[in-house]
């Protein structure tokens, strides 16, 4: 109604909206057309602002290619793909032409497929591939027009190895080798080896890539993971202190070379240096992932342990079988976070406990210290206020098991610095309900909210000198309290603030194993439910002795095994770099 009465720009504004949401529809590309002609090409009505949305940029560069220039309506669409690359910007007949390559430049073609590149996943998940597959029949096309141009054939391999397409990548890899040979054309080959599990002709690919170039020393840190991932670490090491040689502060070298270290003997301080190397080189060329790889999905250093227990196994069953007991018998108490979830999971159950242990798990470790809980009987009641609302909607919005490692965590806990410290402590025992109760699981929950509001005491007055602070005082308060998971949490905080600062690594080494050789005090007599859990705190700490170490390695019932961590793509910051 908008382009009959005249009304042009709202008129686009419509067709801006329609091609975000249908972005293939013929009928909304009809009107686009009508649009078009009616304005002299319409380009004028899909300015690209400051703010510009989406589905302007998307019809400005349909209007573009129907103008004859493709070239720039092919850069609009992969930056749109850039921003949602799960949508099909690019399934439309101007792309797919056979034709459309031979009449624009090569190297246009190219860097819009290092584009594409750059901003999908290596390699895309299946369920992704679909809406990218216009820009591999767009390779296709354009590497059948210019069968000679190396950038051209090297970007048309990547992405065809990043859509799962092993042997055509190969295939326009080793054309571009030919038609071209040099440092980047290499690299692409070997990657596309690698994919293919051909490892030897990988490593060949890039020793070669190096030798056009050997002052390149991010190809040293790629040739040392290719041949980690192979097996060959001995030999990976060696590549990549050949390249710390060079320079000992490249930032490719130096990650790599932590990561590979670490996987080699698992010793934690190679994850400490290079979290300080981390800190200390904010400006290094891309983003690295070497440190939340060697702490993916190990206890503590990059997900909340589950509680386990004779309450946490009652309340899961009954929420999640429906199979609720008549009434529940424990042989001590157990942990007070773990007593009220049961109270507030299962109402109104009978609850016996056998016996009272000595020690007595119901009194903190320590007399001096701030107490959560109190006591009538074996029920745990809280002994302090209710935090505010304000604090319950910001732990919603972080609370989370997982992190990519520490210093991660505690940047991330920097939305509760403006929570005062009686707030925080509130959390502790009274945990807002979840976004959404009913997918949560109701332990991890209270765990959760518990790790972050102690997270979150870490930026509670950082002004004030670490030894005598208050965040201190009041993290290993908790630490000394009754056998809790909020003790679990308060350690976790204390040791996340060595990972950040040096400087505090001695004080929290000695806390920590204090903490541990108590409660391997206390189990000597009765049972300790958090014990597992402190060790595996004790083998996340930076500078804690090698006694307690071993003691905390014995307990966690392994000796720091390394999982194979998956190896970073190189490729990515060589496409950002071609």
């Amino acid at each position: 109604m908008a382009l009959d009465e005249g009304d042009y720009r709202h008129a686009a504004d419509h067709v801006a909206g329609a091609i975000t949401h249908a972005p293939t529809m013929p009928e909304v590309h009809e009107m686009l057309t009508r649009l078009a002609a009616r304005t002299g090409g319409g380009l004028d009505l899909f300015p690209l602002d400051e703010q510009v949305f989406i589905g302007a940029v998307v019809a400005r560069a349909h209007l573009l290619a129907a103008a004859g220039r493709a070239g720039e309506g092919l850069e609009l669409l992969a930056a749109a793909t850039g921003h949602a690359p799960t949508v099909d910007w690019a399934g439309v007949p101007w792309v797919g032409a056979e034709d459309l390559p031979a009449r624009l430049d090569p190297d246009q073609i190219a860097i819009v497929l290092m584009q594409i590149c750059a901003s999908v996943p290596d390699p895309v998940p299946a369920a992704d591939r679909p809406p990218l597959l216009p820009y591999l029949r767009l390779a296709g096309h354009a590497t059948a027009a210019h069968p000679d141009h190396g950038l051209l054939l090297g970007a048309s391999s990547a992405l065809a190895r990043r859509l799962g397409e092993i042997t055509t990548a190969l295939d326009w890899a080793t054309q571009g080798v030919r038609a071209e040979p040099s440092k980047l054309a290499e690299v692409w080959l070997g990657y596309a080896y690698r994919s293919a599990g051909r490892t030897g002709a990988a490593i060949a690919a890039l020793r070669r890539a190096s030798a056009h170039d050997p002052d390149d020393l991010s190809i040293y840190a790629d040739i040392a993971g290719t041949l980690a991932d192979a097996g060959r670490l001995d030999e990976a090491i060696d590549w990549i202190e050949r390249a710390l040689a060079r320079n000992p502060t490249f930032d490719c070298a130096v990650h790599t070379a932590y990561r590979l270290r670490y996987r080699r003997d698992g010793d934690l301080r190679h994850l400490i240096a290079l979290a300080d190397f981390q800190r200390d080189h904010p400006d290094d060329s891309h983003e690295h992932h070497d440190l939340a790889e060697c702490c993916h999905d190990r206890p503590w250093l990059a997900r909340l342990p589950a509680a386990g227990g004779p309450v946490v196994a009652t309340v899961e069953r009954a929420l999640t079988r429906g199979l609720v007991p008549t009434r529940l018998s424990l042989r001590q108490p157990e942990p007070p976070s773990a007593m009220r979830l049961l109270g507030t999971a299962l109402p109104g159950l009978p609850v016996t406990v056998e016996r009272t242990p000595t020690p007595d798990p119901r009194q903190p470790r320590r007399t001096s210290v701030r107490q959560l809980w109190r006591y009538a009987g074996w029920q745990a009641d809280p002994a302090l206020d209710h935090p505010s609302p304000q604090a319950c909607e910001r732990i919603r919005q972080i609370a989370q098991p997982v992190w990519h490692h520490p210093p991660a965590a505690y940047d991330s806990a920097v939305i509760l610095a403006t929570l005062d410290a009686d707030d925080l402590l509130g959390l502790l025992v009274h945990p807002p309900p979840p976004a959404d109760p009913a997918g949560t699981d109701p332990a991890g929950w209270l765990r959760c909210v518990q790790v972050w509001a102690c997270l979150g005491m870490l930026h509670h007055r950082t002004d004030e000198p670490w030894p005598d602070s208050t965040r201190r005082r009041v993290l290993v308060d908790v630490a000394w309290g009754v056998e809790d998971w909020a003790a679990e949490a308060a350690l976790f905080a204390l040791v996340t603030a060595a990972w950040v600062d040096p400087a505090v690594r001695p004080d929290v080494a000695r806390v920590v194993a204090e903490r541990l050789a108590d409660a391997v005090e206390v189990a000597e007599h009765r049972t300790v439910p958090i014990l597992w859990s402190l060790a595996h705190l004790a083998l996340a700490t930076p500078e804690l002795d090698p006694d307690t170490a071993s003691t905390a390695r014995r307990i966690a019932g392994r000796s720091a095994r390394i999982p194979r961590q998956r190896r970073p793509g190189l490729i990515r910051r060589l496409l950002g770099r071609a």
